[in-house]
């Protein structure tokens, strides 16, 4: 299994961007697709971009399209989500998730590996 860490959240304004990172142990990091995942108060957890293994497919929840963006960068075993123009409601624990020879899947179930989560508040 691979080990997963965000970061790069915090509080960012209504329309600004953020970036965030999530970093990956292991030598075999290219050979999984991940995921991001959000998870507002009260809420259940949903999915928000993924990228597969080789980066050649990237998917994004309707909510999110055209605003983030997903990308990877295997030399540093970190995948990206620059978050541009974001809403209040893009308020969150993000998680980052890892899915063995994934193809950027949306459902949680194919997903074995998880992160501790980042906070992003969007204060309007």
């Amino acid at each position: 299994q691979v080990q997963l860490v965000e970061s790069g959240g915090g509080l960012v304004q209504a329309g600004g961007s953020l970036r965030l990172s999530c970093s990956a142990s292991g030598r075999t990091f290219s050979s999984y697709a991940i995921g991001w995942f959000r998870q507002a108060p009260g809420q259940e957890r949903e999915f928000v971009a993924a990228i597969s293994w080789h980066g050649r497919l990237t998917n994004y929840a309707d909510s999110v399209k055209g605003r983030f963006t997903i990308s990877r960068d295997n030399a540093k075993n970190t995948v990206y989500l620059q978050m541009n123009s974001p809403k209040p409601e893009d308020t969150a624990v993000y998680y980052c998730a890892a899915d063995w020879m994934g193809l950027s899947s949306s459902r949680e179930s194919d997903y074995d590996s998880w992160g501790q989560g980042t906070q992003v508040t969007v204060s309007s």
